[in-house]
């Protein structure tokens, strides 16, 4: 005797996901500080305390050095002694211009750069320090130090020291803070981030001639403000990066040798105040550098990245919703013009009720199917092993023409394959046990089948447990996803599912594929393409309609669903060879099973990053630009549910839900089909999960009746 031992499934996945999530919103959130947080142009901030500073600092030399007693050190360049001094950069346009021009005039200057241009152009840091001229600092995202908190401040040097360090080899030693000018605009704030730099090593470099060239002022106003008073030395504040600098460079070429002339020197602020050379950096600091530099280019390449599958997925998405209600307007019309020629007799139908477990139902949908208008019906329960009498309740009805077929459990394709057996009538109509059709549902369902090329007819199935949010999400994606689907997929000639609760077949068909596969868990799915492959058209009846008791918790839905997904890949990779044949098969291939990858398995499966982006947007971008995007994705989608609740007579009352559908309902759909994939790519076997019933499409028919 076999034994059959209970196999748990798989869970590294799930902690592999979160932590792949984990890593991937840290690198956006890196890629969103150094891109949004204090970024050049944004200006300085309010603060706290604009208190002018204490004497001492507004007094003194633009060199200051604050003492943990309170007491500040400063000091001014010497006579005719010239401190170039260059902000926001490396630039790759501007700085490279400005060193050739220091180069071609035998002078040297000091570049306050942003860590993280440094960290994006570390080849121009170390030129600007090959060619004599020297690296300091000036924060890493060039954030106004003044209105920042003291753990930013730390974070904020820190990380530029780090970007000098890899990309010079050097520590810096000197500090501008940005928006900083001459030591009178020092406010209280501003310094306070001074001191706190100076605890860190940090010697401050403010200015003594603020050239204001980030204005554009023109050349000569440019010389003119960099030029000192008669033989006095003096720290002079240029840019080299944050727009065009030419008129800086052209400014450099007349200011440099017309002051040379003058018998001014041009150095950098260490040489000029004979301050120790900037000592090489610890390789513990370098290799936080070149770690922090990748991190910083590995978040930049991964925001690019999910920008482009962001506007791939929008694209695709509208690309999607043209085409359903293209085709949905198509076959509404092509519905109308059907509708409007007299019902034909088209054969004997023989409905086919697989049932397990389904006594909360059976008796509903037995007496639905026969309270049907449409002549010469039998009904076959197949009772699949049953522990709950469901075969009893039909049999104590005492209906005409309907008949009680018992099997050992064996599973829902068996059980269709024996009422196959069992059926008299050429027109088969399967059913499952929890379904309730309308009085009219099994002669819309086989009209279609008049036309000999049509081997299978899908009906509408509709959510009879609609009541809460999960049974208006359900409702909702019934209604969307799959009747605007199922429309598209008519007209295209590529349906892949008829399914389980509706769907009518031609006998010959059904003989054609050797009946109903047992191969897969989506054994509706698998079966479809089986006839169309064979080379029979699949087509959509939306006015045939039955209703199913969909799951009533969220761990039912998981079940559900969870199999559904991993039975269509099963399916979709059983016909794979679909995609390279011709005809019909050809159709399903390049369209149906194309679109099944595409919007089934793929853009689900990039969801996660989808949501670990939008996190991102909501912390990082501009807030109005975000609610616009989220409030313009849920209309939408408004107006797609309102649309497809128009075209099946629904009410459009559940429409207020579908902005909560996107915290649980849409998270929980692509966590099945990440782990339906994880279970497909091991190989692993997925058993059934039979869904617990409660009655709710009899309480419907009852309702209703």
């Amino acid at each position: 005797m076999t034994r059959h031992l209970k196999r748990r499934e798989p869970r590294a996945h799930w902690l592999l996901l979160a932590l792949f999530l984990t890593v991937a919103l840290a690198g956006l959130c890196l890629n969103g500080y150094v891109e949004h947080v204090g970024a050049e142009g944004s200006g300085p901030h309010p603060v706290a305390d604009d208190r002018p500073a204490a004497d001492e600092v507004i007094e003194g030399g633009p060199v200051q050095r604050p003492a943990a007693d309170g007491t500040v050190t400063t000091s001014a360049m010497p006579a005719k002694t010239i401190a170039l001094t260059f902000d926001d950069g490396p630039d790759p346009q501007w700085t490279p211009k400005i060193l050739d021009v220091l180069a071609r005039h035998d002078a040297a200057g000091t570049f306050f750069v942003v860590g993280a241009q440094v960290n994006r152009h570390p080849e121009l840091a170390r030129r600007i320090v090959d060619a004599g001229s020297e690296v300091a600092v000036h924060t890493f995202t060039h954030v106004d130090l003044s209105s920042t908190p003291a753990w930013q401040r730390s974070v904020e040097l820190n990380l530029t020291g780090n970007a000098v360090a890899a990309a010079t080899g050097v520590r810096a030693t000197l500090m501008r803070p940005p928006y900083s000018a001459t030591p009178d605009a020092v406010t209280a704030a501003a310094y306070d981030a001074m001191r706190q730099a100076a605890d860190e090593g940090y010697l401050t470099v403010l200015t003594d001639l603020d050239t204001r060239d980030w204005a554009r002022p023109g050349v000569e106003q440019i010389v003119a403000a960099a030029t000192p008073e008669a033989g006095a030395g003096a720290v002079v504040m240029m840019h080299d990066s944050g727009g065009d600098r030419s008129q800086t460079v052209a400014a450099l070429d007349v200011l440099i040798p017309r002051l040379q002339e003058q018998g001014y020197r041009f150095t950098t602020v260490s040489q000029a105040l004979e301050l120790p050379a900037a000592p090489p950096a610890e390789a513990g600091l370098r290799l936080r550098g070149h770690a922090l530099r990748w991190a910083q280019v590995g978040s930049g390449w991964l925001a690019g990245a999910m920008t482009w599958l962001m506007l791939a997925a929008v694209v695709l998405a509208l690309l999607r919703l043209i085409v359903q209600v293209w085709c949905a307007r198509v076959h509404v019309r092509r519905v109308r013009k059907a509708a409007r020629r007299r019902k034909r007799y088209v054969g004997t139908v023989s409905v086919i009720v697989p049932a397990y477990n389904e006594a909360a139902n059976i008796e509903a949908t037995v007496r639905s199917l026969l309270a049907n208008d449409y002549p010469n019906v039998e009904v076959i329960v197949v009772d699949d092993g049953s522990s709950d009498g469901t075969a009893e309740i039909v049999r104590r009805l005492r209906l005409p023409n309907v008949y009680v077929v018992e099997q050992e459990n064996a599973g829902k394709p068996t059980a269709l394959n024996t009422g196959v057996m069992f059926a008299r009538g050429d027109i088969l109509v399967m059913v499952d046990g929890d379904t309730v059709f309308e009085p009219d549902a099994i002669g819309e369902l086989v009209q279609p089948l008049a036309d000999p090329a049509v081997g299978a007819v899908s009906g509408n199935t509709k959510v009879a447990n609609r009541g809460g949010l999960l049974g208006r999400w359900q409702h909702l994606e019934y209604v969307i996803g799959f009747n605007l689907d199922r429309r598209m997929f008519d007209i295209l000639q590529c349906m892949p599912t008829v399914p389980g609760a509706i769907g009518a077949f031609r006998r010959e068909a059904v003989v054609d594929v050797g009946g109903v596969s047992t191969q897969t868990l989506a054994e509706d799915t698998d079966f479809t393409m089986a006839i169309i492959r064979a080379g029979w058209r699949v087509v959509y009846a939306p006015d045939a309609i039955a209703w199913t008791e969909a799951p009533a918790s969220l761990r039912q839905l998981w079940r559900q669903r969870y199999r559904w997904c991993y039975g269509t890949m099963q399916a979709m990779w059983k016909h794979r060879r679909a995609v390279v044949e011709s005809g019909a098969s050809g159709r399903l291939g390049r369209r149906g099973l194309a679109y099944l990858t595409m919007f089934q398995v793929l853009l689900p499966l990039a969801a996660p990053m989808v949501d670990i982006y939008g996190v991102y947007g909501a912390i990082f971008l501009p807030p109005l630009q975000t609610a616009a995007v989220w409030l313009g994705f849920t209309a939408l989608q408004a107006l797609t549910a309102a649309y497809a609740l128009r075209l099946d007579g629904e009410r459009y009352g559940p429409i207020w839900s579908l902005p909560l559908q996107q915290i649980v309902y849409r998270q929980l759909m692509y966590l099945v089909v990440i782990q339906s994939t994880v279970m497909a790519l091991i190989g692993d076997r997925l058993r059934w999960h039979r869904m617990v019933r409660t009655g709710a499409a009899t309480a419907h028919a009852r309702t209703h009746a």
